[in-house]
């Protein structure tokens, strides 16, 4: 199933071996082989191209650390990604994974303008195949100009590859001319992919037309199009015009070897075990589990966001939680998700251990247990979601990393229904139901759809539904941002489990105190490195 993966693999190994990725900042000066004109000469290697900008799509380290930016986990070891100097508001704009992250996506952009202003060049080469790599670069080119104006605001448009002159003096294109491109992009992208359905086994994780629709409707989503949102996400849910789509029976399963490449599926980075792995969880299992040490810890406000097998939020008088009981009778997806004090973890063989992380718990002070300056969690709580019982030496994973799931595309259609004062009960049952029951829930009034509750209440309920979902896949910080609610969210302490001195805070712990301006903080500053090139890039407000 996994030879053309395999094959991928190995070219893009060799590739980042063969080719210089240090060209400086904006990596506008063409400097590698693929600009020789020379090199456009058999199809194999316009696709050896083509496998770079696939390499540049995204990074396992934004993918986990990126949940650290938000209030859903905590970066406690390190500065990894910049997620410990972001998610607390200490950053400027020499902090590095500014630089870092413009600079990766640009030389994604680089790559793709050079496949897409060359592969003509390619003699013989099937015309089919050239029209589908182009839309794929396409469809790379506008996820990476997506992600840019996603932190940054107004980026620079770079539809073709700039000289050193151009790149010298190139400024800000305004956010929404940046949008119209990557929306024209992706529109006409879409004749020349194909569906999911007609993919070959040995091509699985190429770009589809699934793919296309639900980056749509998600830059849609992030601008409140919600006419746009309906529209696009029925493009997946009502039709199969662009791919076959559903949810994996198992919530839990998902996220496991045998469920790879499955009908949830839309867009994922592809690994292959022992060719092209990623490693983060040695630094966010148990260690009793074979950590290292435990660099990104899920918190208290996620934990405490799930809610009760009867729907209520633990908040609520009626919904039966015990504090001192606090992990019982609550969504399944809190333990799929994280692990907690008694935490069952099962183990590749099927056996189960019991994870103590309370200080002072029997067995005694195992590696797990909570202990300030320790290698230990510094919350409280590991990560479950996407462990690997199939991992290599110090967690080394083959499993692919989902950017885009047919469970966003239902989240996308429920919030703009409602924001758009149309959420009925078909609509409902549709999403929020089926994917709690598709959880475990099984008490009617965590299921049902009540008539009586309004607008507000609702968007409550799917935001909250959002974070349950989506928990540890890095999207929580895009919410967060589109929603405007950083400044209520990320301003203050981070607290974690209940395991300090009672008569402070109730005994759950301060981890780290966060600070979040309105003012400056919804738009990253562009890099200090940056405007030191290039004076005619503008800064964004609040920033120098």
């Amino acid at each position: 199933m996994k030879n053309n993966i395999k094959n991928i693999a190995i070219l893009m190994v060799m590739l980042m071996t063969i080719f210089n990725y240090g060209c400086k900042e904006l990596d506008l000066a063409p400097e590698d082989s693929f600009t020789d004109l020379t090199y456009w000469s058999s199809e194999e290697k316009a696709l050896s191209v083509l496998n770079t900008a696939y390499s540049q799509l995204f990074n396992s380290n934004y993918f986990f650390f990126n949940e650290a930016l938000s209030d859903n986990a905590f970066n406690g070891r390190g500065d990894v990604a910049g997620s410990a100097s972001l998610g607390a508001g200490t950053y400027d704009p020499s902090l590095g994974r500014l630089n870092e992250e413009w600079n990766l996506h640009y030389q994604g952009i680089k790559t793709c303008n050079i496949l897409l202003e060359n592969i003509d060049r390619v003699p013989q080469m099937n015309e089919n195949n050239r029209d589908r790599f182009k839309a794929e670069a396409r469809f790379i080119r506008a996820f990476l100009h997506f992600q840019l104006m996603t932190w940054f605001g107004d980026i620079p448009l770079l539809a073709s590859d700039p000289s050193l002159e151009e790149a010298l003096t190139i400024t800000r294109t305004p956010r929404d001319q940046v949008k119209s491109f990557i929306i024209s992009e992706l529109q006409s992208s879409l004749a020349f992919l194909p569906t999911n359905v007609s993919l070959s086994t040995n091509q699985r994780g190429r770009i589809t037309q699934g793919a296309v629709i639900g980056l749509l409707a998600r830059v849609h989503l992030y601008d409140g199009d919600w006419q746009e949102v309906v529209n696009y996400t029925n493009e997946l849910i009502g039709s199969n015009d662009y791919g076959n789509y559903g949810l994996v029976p198992s919530y839990e399963g998902l996220f496991l070897p045998e469920n790879q490449n499955s009908q949830e599926d839309i867009l994922s980075l592809q690994f292959v075990p022992q060719l092209r792995t990623w490693g983060q969880f040695f630094d966010m299992a148990p260690l009793s589990a074979g950590a290292r040490l435990n660099a990104l810890a899920p918190t208290r406000s996620l934990v405490d966001s799930y809610v009760m097998t009867n729907g209520r939020p633990i908040d609520d008088p009626q919904s039966g939680y015990d504090e001192n009981n606090p992990y019982a009778n609550r969504d399944p997806r809190l333990t799929y998700t994280v692990v907690y004090h008694l935490y069952q973890w099962r183990n590749p063989d099927g056996s189960t251990r019991t994870i103590y992380i309370a200080p002072g718990s029997a067995p005694g002070d195992g590696p797990d247990v909570y202990a300030p300056g320790s290698s230990s969690t510094t919350t409280g709580y590991y990560t479950r979601k996407y462990y690997d019982p199939t991992h290599l030496p110090q967690f080394a994973s083959g499993l692919n990393l989902m950017l885009i799931r047919y469970a966003d595309i239902l989240l996308m259609h429920a919030e703009a229904q409602n924001e758009l004062g149309q959420l009925s009960e078909s609509t409902w049952d549709l999403t929020i139901r089926a994917l709690r029951q598709r959880a475990g829930f099984t008490d009617s009034n965590a299921l049902i759809f009540n008539a009586s509750l309004g607008q507000v209440a609702f968007r409550e309920i799917i935001r909250n539904e959002r974070r349950a979902e989506l928990a540890m896949e890095g999207l929580r910080i895009f919410d967060i941002r589109r929603w405007r609610i950083a400044e209520e969210v990320l301003n203050g302490w981070v607290e974690g489990a209940r395991f300090g001195p009672p008569s402070e805070n109730n005994g759950y712990l301060r981890v780290n105190q966060r600070s979040f301006d309105p003012n400056r903080h919804y738009l990253w500053p562009i890099p200090r490195a940056e405007r030191n090139l290039n004076s005619n890039l503008s800064q964004n407000p609040g920033w120098n």
